[in-house]
This record gives C-alpha cells, structure tokens and sequence, in this order.
C-alpha cells in the first residue's frame, strides 16, 4: 500500500460534525500525532453519544481453547495435552452461565479457536462422542441452551464463518463477531505474527463479515494494534470495514485493541505500542467511522489510562465480567465495576450498561434480530436500547431505584455541561428541535440532575411551590369496543383479545346515580371515557351530556376523547364544528386529551391502526379549541416507540398550543403493561424506566415552555415516591382524586383507585409543598364543593360492572359487539 498523495506537506483537514472523512483525508491521519486528532474525535462522539459510555455485563465462556491457527502472541489457543479437555462440558458451560446471572451479566460471550477439529483427532472424537460433525454445531448447541435455562443473551466469536454458518448460528445469538486486526497481508507471511494461521488472512475475514451483513448479523470486528502494521496500514483496515459497514449497515462496534505481549510466546519480547499509539488509532478510528459508530477500548488492557482513552473518542468499554477472568488477556483483571464507574465519571462521562446487542440495533430487532429473540431483548431494554436496570414499573408496587431518587434533587455538577446551551434555550421558551430534545431524553447521571434542575426552576417560577389538584370520578361508562388497540386491557372487543373483567355498558340511571355520588362528595368534575361500542353513535354522546348536566348542572362534564368525538360527528354525518357546538351546547365542558397515545404514525401503525391517525387527532383538538373548549394533552410512552417518537409527539403539540392555547395541561402516561395484549404478545417493552418516566415529565416543562404552563403526574402510575421525585422535576399538578379508576387497573396498575381530597393534601404537604383544590381550569372551587370533599374519609365502594349490553346505553346485544 503507499498513500495516495505526497506526504512531504499533509494537510490535516478534519472533518465537520456529521461529515463523512474521505479516503484521501483519512490517510492523511497517519501524519499527525494524537493530540492533534482527540479534540475533534471526542467532539464528534460527544455529538451522538452525549455523556454516556456503555459497558455489556458478561460471562466468558471459553468452549474450546484448541485452534488450527498459531498466532505468535497469543496464549488462548492451546494444544491438547494442555487443556482438561477439548471442549466444556455443556453441564460446565451452564454453571458458568448460571454464576452469570445470579450475578446480574446480561451477556454469555463465546470465545473458542477457530476449526480445531481442522487440526485435532482428539477433537473430531469429541465432537463425535458428543454428537456434532462440527464445533460450530456444538456451539449452537451450547448457547441455545444457555438463553433458554440462564435468559443470558449470546455474543459468539466462532472465527471465520460461512453464510450457511452466520444463518446457523443467527437463531441462538443476538450479535456474532471477528477481530480483523489487521488488513496488512504482509503480516502473515513467514516471520510475520499471523503465519501459520490460515484464518488471519484479511481477505477471509473480510468475507466473513461481509457475508454477516447480507445476514443481517449485528457483527463486532476492529483492530489489534501493535503486531508489526503501520499507521497507514491501521488507518487501511479502518476504512475496509468502513466500506463494509456503509453497504450493509451491520457493525455495531470497532473495538481499537493494543497488543500486550505475553511470556511464552515468539513475541514475549515484542514491545506493547504506546499510549500514544492507542489514542491515535482511537481518534483516527472515531474520524474515519463518524459520530454514531461504537468506538471500544477494553478497560483492563490500559488501567492507567481510562481518562485518556475517554478523551480519544471512545464511548464503550466493552464486555467487563465480575464472574470470569478474560480469557484472551489472563494477566489483565478486569476492573470492579464500581471503579471503572467512578473512573467514567471522573472522565465526564456515565457509566451505563448495554446489551451484547448495542442501543441501536436493539431498537430495530424486527431487522437485526432472530424472531425468536426480539421479546427477550424488547423486554431487557429500556426505551433507547440500552440495559434496563431498575425492576419498577409503572403501575406496580417497587419503590424507584435508590440512586435515580437521589440525582432527581442532586445539584447539578459544578462546571458547563454539554447540554447547557440546550436547557438555556428551553427556559428562555424556545422551540427547541427534535434533536435537541432527544438529547435531553438521553440524559444520564449529572446531565439528568441538570435536566431534572432545569425543569424544576421552570417550575418553580411560573407555578411556585403549589401543587393543583381536582376532586373528580371518573366514569367509563363502556368497557365494549369495536378497535383493536394493541395496547388496551380495558376494552372488550374480540375474544381473542379479551383479558380482565366481562363486558359491561352502563345504562343512563347508572351514569346519572354516579354522578349524584361524585357531586355529594365534592366532586366538581366528572371525567368520562369509554370504549367505541359499535352500537354507539353521536347521539349517544349527546344523551350523555343531557344525564350529567339533569342530575349536576353545576358538574364540569370532562369528557370523550377526540375519537369518541369523531366517531360521533361522523355517525350523524356532521361537521366536526358542528357536533362538537353540539355537545357543548348539551353540556360538555373540556375534552381529555387522551386517544393520542404517540402522535406519530409510525407509531400508531403499530399499536392502534384502525384508530384516529396523528392529523385527525390535531383536527379534533384545533377544532375544539377553535370553539371556547379547551383539552387537556398526554402521551402514552414506553412501549414499541423511540425517543424521536417522544420528540415530535411534544413539538405537534407545541405548535398546536402556539396556534390555540386550547391545552390547559400535559400529563404523561408511563404504559402499564402487565395485562396489555401487545406486551403479552412478546411486542412491547414493560413501561419506561423509572429515569424516563421522570424525564418524560422534566423534558415536557422544558420543551412546552411557556405555552403549557401545566405538567401533571399521574398518582396512580407512578405511586407516592415516584409522584414526589417528579414534583422535583417540573410537574406542578397532581390530576384528580378519581374516585373510580379503571384503565390503568385493567392494565395491571395497583396504586389504588381513589384519594381523598385530605389525603392529597397530607401527601403533598409531606413532601413540602402547598396544595390546592382547583377546578378543571384551574380555577378555585366553591366553599360547598371543598367541605363536601373533606367530608369524605373513606373510598367509594368498588362500582357494580355488570350491567349488560342490553341494559346500556347503546341497546345492542353483546353477541352484535363482539362479532367481527
């Protein structure tokens, strides 16, 4: 190889954030040291990976340390009469993994010698005496037991592979992998470290992970710096895999490893490459690949250097096991995982865990995955793809995690953090983008106290320190449904799709004896939902209406979600203006902001196709707010979407609110997800994580300010020390006491289904702050509305459900419901 221009003047031409380096510039690299490369590489990192540096909880499993190849430095391969056996026993591979689970590993990581039974009798007797014509059928073998009895994901390291192979072996692992180490052919003739060792040749590893991006295998490679090659060379191989990757899109990481020499092997006295060396290659790896790439550096292999490996544009510190040594490197312990966290954190950086499958390729498993895996990994991850590490839920009984209680009301770390410029420009009301705001949602450790501060200074100075709450009931007057949404425990459509509780449609006596209920015990809103009962038309709405206001006419009707409301408008064949003048007319005051779910179609085809598209909703509420009925807003978050879904959900609400000022609220909705059909289907994750539920709350005062002045939490999702860590995080409103609450609880939720107006206020002035009772608009109740409610000290009996069909409001037979 020789450069492809003069070298006598280079020019170091950097590229822009998000440019592609070009060939001619990449080679340019090799002429200038690492100071001169680190600023920009870290930079650019920091551009898509913020302040985060992941690490993979691992076992190492060894299958085989037999290998045909001879590798000079290397003291992992060994011969026969040096080993037990040829191969772990599967029982032996099973305790291994065992030990890794207890111990919280997430990763079962295969290392073995490339085609012993190439170069081994005693090998090809064993695989025989086990039943296997190769070590790669026995290695199928052995990580498909491990995921099914241990749940540890496999990462496979097999060496050279054939497509038939990668095929193989795709069903049992969630990502596979081979070192290229170098692409210099030279190192492999006679003297070189590769002779001998016809599996190093980088033609045939190149093929093998060519061949593993037309299988769509998540696939980990990268460099063994140090052996002999040069910078010119290095900078060769890096852009091999470039070209690699930019076809197929399949390389998840590029591990930038340094030789250290070993005793016993033909390159015991071989000098280990600079520090130096490591930074430039880490920098030049990090410009060639471009922002996003995962640019790795294992943690046990420079120990004094973790800072400067950070500073050169690493974000990941690989596979770090607290069960097994590392095989490859026995002489280099891995580090405690406390340390390397308070090593990441003395560089900027936060420690945070992965999978063997990396963020992005997690959150595109209908690609990258195996069928057979995606549920597994939906279910390990958190809504950016990375290792969901806390065991609350929304909607369950665990307390928050301990640690994300504490950063919520940390102080924010001394000094300018990356995100400042972004938390400025929110405070002072500006729109931010939605990059921007998925930035914030990356927010991890002193960037999320920074968030989580930001937002509560909002708070703070447009709402004080008083927190709102209504006295309401809630009334699901229908649980029959004619929509199949995937995310829905409470309707009762299908039977297929039926789970708690039978199929009720509550006659108007019943509506109009609830609401007489709710008005006793100061109530002073009734917030109606229900199913879309096939039966039901607009004028089932308007009757309704007619019954709240009979029995309460002082009673704020809250009520229908904007698809109840166009399901009714086009039952009777009207306008939108017109129905929606109608119900107010009947009595309808505001409208929930519910039935948004993601406003984003992508979304929505996913998990509620058949229902309002995300245009159809905005028309709803435009046209509502376009008459003098204001809404409230929510999102329903942390089931099949991404942060970018969280992103434009917020800003089409911004722009809405900017055109109406229609919205008197947001409230996110953590997914409950326990009974959901589409997380008992193996499609969803389990609810956001405690941090993003915070965020989602945190983020919204940032991103909505100043034209929502008003962020609820949801008491009955979050509980009592989830509701108090977001009232340190911008939320200002507790919602409704609800009396009656049935949604969540049919999805699982077991917070309870009603608060007393006096237990509100004990728990709001248990954490510090002024209650008040407002109204629906936030206004003040009257004197006999708030005595009535602090009359009450006990909850509403459970509510009768068996009213049926024939019985409603709709007048149709169960049997006509629930017929496709």
């Amino acid at each position: 190889m020789t450069l492809p221009h003069s070298p006598a003047q280079p020019r170091l031409a950097l590229p822009r954030p998000h440019e592609r380096m070009d060939d001619t510039d990449a080679y340019l690299l090799a002429e200038h040291g690492a100071q001169a490369l680190m600023t920009t590489a870290a930079a650019r990192r920091d551009s898509a990976h913020g302040n985060v540096v992941s690490y993979s909880r691992k076992v190492f499993i060894p299958l085989t340390q037999l290998c045909r190849d001879v590798c000079h430095y290397c003291t992992f391969a060994q011969a026969p009469r040096h080993i037990a056996a040829p191969y772990l026993p599967l029982q032996q591979v099973l305790r291994i993994a065992r030990a890794g689970a207890a111990a919280g590993c997430r990763e079962a990581l295969f290392t073995l010698g490339d085609k012993p039974e190439a170069r081994y009798q005693v090998a090809r007797e064993a695989l025989d005496h086990m039943g296997h014509a190769t070590t790669l059928d026995y290695l199928a073998e052995a990580a498909r037991a491990v995921y099914e009895e241990t749940g540890l994901l496999p990462h496979l390291n097999p060496g050279l592979l054939d497509a038939a192979s990668l095929a193989a072996l795709r069903p049992v692992s969630v990502s596979q992998g081979i070192m290229l180490e170098s692409s210099a052919e030279r190192l492999c003739a006679r003297g070189g470290p590769h002779f001998g060792s016809p599996d190093k040749l980088p033609a045939a590893r190149l093929e093998t992970i060519r061949l593993a991006g037309t299988a769509q295998v998540p696939f980990t490679t990268g460099l063994l710096i140090g052996i002999g090659e040069t910078r010119t060379e290095r900078i060769h191989a890096l852009l091999a895999l470039r070209a690699l990757h930019e076809q197929h899109g399949h390389i998840q990481e590029i591990i930038v490893q340094n030789f250290r020499p070993k005793a016993g092997t033909l390159m015991a006295g071989t000098p280990a490459p600079s520090l130096e060396e490591h930074l430039w290659t880490i920098a030049a790896a990090r410009l060639v690949f471009g922002a996003e790439m995962n640019i790795q550096a294992p943690p046990n292999l420079q120990p004094g250097a973790l800072a400067a490996l950070v500073d050169a544009g690493i974000n990941d510190w690989g596979g770090v096991s607290p069960v097994t040594p590392d095989h490859v490197n026995p002489e280099a312990p891995w580090p405690h995982l406390d340390a390397l966290a308070q090593a990441t954190r003395a560089a900027g950086k936060e420690l945070t865990e992965r999978l063997a499958l990396y963020p992005a390729y997690a959150r595109d498993g209908q690609r990258w995955l195996d069928a057979g895996l995606r549920t597994a990994v939906l279910r390990a991850v958190d809504s950016d793809g990375f290792a969901r590490t806390d065991a609350w839920t929304p909607g369950a009984q665990q307390l928050p995690p301990a640690r994300d209680l504490q950063l919520v009301s940390a102080a924010p770390a001394a000094g300018r953090t990356a995100i400042d410029g972004i938390l400025h420009r929110a405070q002072a009301g500006h729109t931010l983008t939605e990059a921007e705001i998925v930035r914030l949602f990356r927010a991890h450790g002193s960037e999320f106290s920074a968030v989580c501060a930001a937002a509560d200074a909002l708070r703070r100075q447009v709402n004080g320190d008083v927190v709102s709450f209504v006295v309401n009931r809630n009334i699901n007057y229908t649980n029959i449904c004619g929509y199949r949404c995937q995310f829905c425990a409470f309707a009762k459509g299908k039977g297929s799709e039926d789970l708690r509780g039978k199929p009720y449609d509550l006659p108007l006596a019943e509506i109009r004896q609830r609401v007489r209920e709710a008005w006793d015990r100061g109530a002073t809103e009734v917030c109606m939902q229900g199913g879309i009962h096939p039966a039901y038309t607009g004028a089932t709405y308007l009757e309704i209406c007619k019954a709240v206001k009979a029995e309460a006419p002082e009673m704020h009707l809250h009520a229908f979600s904007p698809l109840e409301v166009w399901q009714g408008a086009a039952t009777l064949g009207l306008p939108l203006a017109e129905y929606l003048a109608r119900l107010k007319d009947a009595g309808l005051s505001t409208l929930p902001g519910t039935a948004a779910e993601i406003l984003d179609d992508e979304v929505r085809q996913v998990i509620c196709h058949d229902k309002l598209d995300t245009a159809q909703w905005l028309q709803v509420m435009r046209t509502a707010h376009g008459l003098g009925l204001r809404s409230t807003a929510t999102i329903m978050f942390g089931h099949v979407e991404r942060l970018e879904h969280w992103a434009r959900h917020l800003l089409r609400l911004r722009a809405l609110q900017a055109q109406t000022g229609g919205f008197t609220e947001f409230v996110p909705l953590p997914f409950v997800h326990m009974e959901s059909p589409i997380y008992r289907k193996g499609r969803a994750r389990r609810g956001p994580s405690f941090r993003e539920s915070v965020l989602m709350h945190a983020v919204a005062r940032l991103a909505l300010h100043p034209l929502i002045p008003n962020i609820q939490a949801s008491w009955v999702k979050l509980g009592a020390e989830g509701v108090k860590a977001c009232l340190n995080a911008g939320v200002n409103d507790m919602g409704g006491t609800l009396m009656n609450e049935t949604i969540s609880r049919s999805a699982g939720a077991a917070h309870g289904q009603e608060m007393t107006a006096g237990d509100m206020e004990a728990l709001l002035h248990s954490m510090g702050r002024t209650p008040r009772q407002r109204t629906t608009s936030y206004g003040a109740p009257d004197a006999g509305a708030m005595a009535r409610a602090r009359q009450q000290r006990a909850p509403l009996p459970p509510v009768r459900i068996d009213f049926p069909a024939g019985q409603g409001l709709a007048r149709a037979t169960l049997v006509a419901a629930c017929t496709p």
